[in-house]
Order: structure tokens, then sequence, then C-alpha cells
């Protein structure tokens, strides 16, 4: 077999476990031999366990793994060893995979490039001159490059979903509470959700499978677990409704990556599915509602990063950690929460209620995941505001609450394109559906990075 394993996707791997083809070990060596040659120049893991003997996957930097360093690529946090297991990855040691080593992603998660870990930026498999997206860029780089089965990232606002569409791999952001973030370092703990960063659509529902449910310890986690029906979302999309947002496709999209989804959409029709133009009206006022809502949890949630219990003091956080503790703790002072937080989370309920009469004429939503393919190192980091814009069509799905998928649906001047499809809360078989009928049909999953 030899390297060739590899480039296997979780479930090939699992059935030539299953018939004895090829042993753990074998697998782990394998893995392990890509890292050692093609590590140095993506700089994906920031730590690599050596001896492993289940299926390795790769687990980004901000949950949490007893016996193995959690930095949050932040030095505030520079070997720093967790006592126990997120929720996650005791589901996923449930099922014989194990941690092959913690990626890199931007610091504390907050990001939307990959620049901004402490540990230097992330590089894009497809072109190294160009970012791997944020903030799980790490796992998303890791997956692209074949070193690692599959990865766990998290998502906020986009940051599952976009580093997947800009290296050419799936990305699912599973509905809020439907996985436990027990053991996650909160970044905005109403928007937060850990989920899968798959070679196939096939993988991530079976990783769906594995770390969804409840375990006690999240009290919004829902107690129904996703459960793996491939009758149901095998079952090809014949006369599923699908929608196309019209605010998703005016200024700021890249022409040629709007012609890409196009032709993605126009490629689902083929299968069968009507297409039905939708509107989301208030699409317009999510960027800002995120930009209020996320600092305001962010400075909460990092005042526990005092240096009193553990790693350093605030001389060590990184420029944006920085940025979004003070405009969080701006917003939420007095005389300016009612003007600010209390408006934003009332732009928030419009948001879902956008989505809730869209999903009354359509089974799923479907448009770019990026207005850009990865964009070059360096570009937008001294320029936040453009930065914060890369995110203007995933933030939504996180402020309502909805699953989020990217599939590989092309190319742009040799760089990857990712197709979104958003569905109604819980309803991750019907994004899957879609997905999986697009991935059957085309060849874009098979394109590999020349490394």
């Amino acid at each position: 077999m030899g390297n060739d394993i590899t480039k296997l996707t979780l479930t090939e791997t699992l059935k030539l476990l299953e018939e004895k083809k090829v042993s753990t070990a074998e697998l782990n060596k394998a893995y392990l031999e890509r890292i050692e040659k093609y590590n140095p120049q993506l700089n994906a893991y920031l730590y690599v366990n050596h001896d492993n003997e289940k299926i390795p996957a790769a687990i980004k930097d901000v949950i949490s793994t007893k016996g193995f360093p959690t930095t949050a690529s932040s030095k505030i946090l520079e070997g720093f060893i967790p006592p126990y297991d997120a929720t996650v990855i005791t589901n996923l040691e449930s099922q014989g995979v194990r941690a092959i080593g913690k990626t890199n992603c931007d610091e504390f998660a907050m990001g939307g490039s990959g620049e901004n870990s402490a540990y230097g930026a992330t590089k894009n498999p497809w072109d190294q001159t160009k970012v791997t997206g944020g903030s799980s860029g790490g796992s998303a780089a890791a997956v692209a490059s074949d070193l690692c089965v599959f990865a766990l990232g998290s998502d906020t606002g986009g940051s599952i979903r976009q580093p997947s569409s800009l290296t050419g791999i799936v990305g699912l952001k599973p509905s809020y509470g439907r996985v436990s973030r027990y053991g996650l370092i909160a970044m905005a703990s109403s928007l937060d959700q850990i989920g899968p960063m798959t070679k196939s659509v096939e993988d991530a529902a079976l990783v769906l499978d594995w770390i969804s449910g409840s375990d006690g310890y999240d009290s919004n986690c829902t107690k129904e677990k996703f459960s793996l029906t491939p009758s149901r979302w095998k079952a090809g999309i014949k006369r599923l409704k699908v929608g196309v947002p019209k605010e998703y496709f005016g200024e700021g999209l890249d022409p040629k990556v709007k012609q890409v989804i196009e032709d993605a959409i126009k490629k689902l029709e083929e299968l069968g599915a009507e297409i039905v133009e939708v509107s989301l009206p208030h699409s317009e006022y999510a960027l800002a509602a995120y930009y209020i809502i996320v600092p305001s949890e962010v400075s909460s949630n990092m005042a526990r990063f005092d240096g009193i219990r553990y790693g350093f003091g605030r001389e060590k956080i990184g420029p944006e950690v920085k940025r979004r503790i003070m405009l969080g703790t701006y917003t939420l002072s007095t005389g300016y929460y009612d003007e600010y937080y209390a408006k934003a989370a009332k732009v928030r309920t419009l948001i879902k209620g956008d989505f809730d009469k869209a999903f009354e004429k359509v089974d799923v939503i479907v448009g770019p995941v990026s207005p850009t393919t990865a964009w070059n190192l360096g570009e937008k980091v001294d320029d936040p505001l453009t930065m914060y814009l890369a995110d203007i069509y995933t933030i939504s799905a996180n402020l309502a609450g909805i699953p989020g998928l990217s599939v590989p649906c092309g190319f742009s001047e040799g760089l990857p394109v990712g197709l979104q499809i958003l569905g109604k809360q819980f309803d991750e078989e019907t994004i899957l559906r879609v997905g999986y009928a697009y991935e059957q049909a085309t060849d874009w999953r098979k394109e590999k990075p020349k490394l």
C-alpha cells in the first residue's frame, strides 16, 4: 500500500482496516512520514503525537486533549497540558480514533485567515503564498494535503466552512447544540460549534454521527444524536427545493467565483432539484451584528486568562485578540450596552426570522462560502475590516444556529472554490444529502494539491 493509504477517505480507510489489509500501525507510519515531509513548509501542526495506535485525526488546538498540549495557538497557554479531554475527543476515542496532532489556528480562534497564530501562519497547500483561511486553517491544510484521515475544527462565524472552501475539502458546521462544546476553549459561547473537516461528504456524516449528542456538561446541547441513515442522505435530490438568495450574488462577490457557484447550482438542477429564488433581506446587517456580539462574548470569556490560574499575563496576547477584547468591553459598558449589544441581539432575531421564512419555501439554501478564493499571505493583515468581509456569507448561519456545509465545487485560477449548503436547524441530513449528490456527480474532490 505504501504512501497511497494517506489519500484514502475515512470510509475507505475503515474498510481496509476491517478487511485487515492494513494495520493502524502502518496507517500512522504513513501519515507521520507525510507530516515529517510536508509540515515544515505548511505549518499545519503545532504538535505531533508519535505514538498513536488508533485512526489518526487532526485536532484544532482550541479543543482540549488530555496529555497533549492545548495552546489555542497563543503564547498565553504555551506548554499548557489539559487534565481532561473534550467530549468530542472522548467520543472519537470510543470509535478507535486518536489525535495524531494538534493543528495551528488563529489565536483563540479569532481570525479569518490563519495568520493570527502566535506560531506563524499556516500555508495553503494549493499555493503556499496564499492563506488557508481561518480560524481552522491548520485542520484544513492537514486534510487537504493528506496529513490526517480527517480533522476537527470549530466554527463561530465560518471557521470550518471558509478554510474548507479555500483548501478544497468538505467542512461541516453542525447546528448550534448538536455537538457538545465541553472542552472547547470558548470564543463566543452562543455561536461556537465543533464540526468535522473531511475528504468526502460521507466522512463528514460519519464523524458527525460519532461526535454528536448530549453529555450532561453543555446545557445547550440537544439529547438527540445525529444518526447515520445512509438510505436517507444517499437518496438523491429529485424534487428537493433549493433556495438561492439574491443577496449572496451582488457586489463583492468575485465574478470568477460567482461563475463556479452558478455552474454548481446548474448541476443541482440537472440532478433533479428545483431552484427557487429566496430573499434574506437582513443579510446586509449580519456582519455588523456579528462583530458586536462576538467581541462582547469574547471579552467575557477571555477574562479567565488573567495570568493567575494558568499561563502568562495579558502581555502575551496578540493584536486581534486584544482588538476584540477592547471592542467587546466597550460595547458592554454602561451607556453603550443598549445602543450596541442589545440592538445587535435584535438584528440576530431578524436574521433568524429571514431563514425561517425562506425555509417555509425551500429545503436548503445554497450560495458561495467565500467572496473570493484564497488571498495572498499578508494581504489583509493590516486591514481588519477587509478581513472581516471575508466572513460575509458564513456568519448568518451561526447567528441563526443552523447547519452549513462546504463542498468543493471547482476552481478559479487554480485555487479551490466551495459551495455552501445551509439547512434548517438540526436538519444536517438534508444538507448532507445535497452535498453527497453533488459530490457523486462531480470529480472535484479527487483533485489534490501538488506539494
